[in-house]
């Protein structure tokens, strides 16, 4: 069994907690002074997701780069793969915040969206 220490993000409080890991799954989640905390724990250490935010090439914009997020967060796993696919991206057309720059983006099932607007 292997322990692990964790800071819960999911309120204000920002518990301390301690986990219990055997086969990569949780036993027990301790320190937690709400729901929340285990409910982040769980997913923390058997799926961890982050939102991958970034910057891409324009093309004849008033910007050389134009910052740029997934709409939902992505497997931590696939993070490194989706950033050499963000290299790939080249943006030509003006945009406003929240427009969608790749649909589908690497095939993850988000959306890579512009996070400033770009004439």
């Amino acid at each position: 069994m292997t322990i692990k220490k964790l800071t819960c993000i999911e309120c204000p409080e920002g518990c301390r907690l301690t986990v219990d890991i055997e086969n990569s799954r949780i036993i027990k989640v301790a320190g937690n002074k709400c729901p929340k905390g285990e409910e982040y724990a769980i997913s923390e250490i058997e799926n961890p997701v982050r939102i991958l935010t970034s910057s891409v090439l324009s093309q004849g914009l008033g910007l050389k780069m134009i910052p740029v997020r997934t709409d939902k967060p992505i497997p931590k796993s696939r993070i490194f793969e989706a950033m050499e696919e963000i290299k790939k991206v080249r943006v030509s057309r003006p945009l406003s915040t929240g427009d969608i720059v790749v649909k589908n983006f690497s095939g993850l099932g988000v959306n890579l969206i512009a996070t400033r607007r770009v004439k």
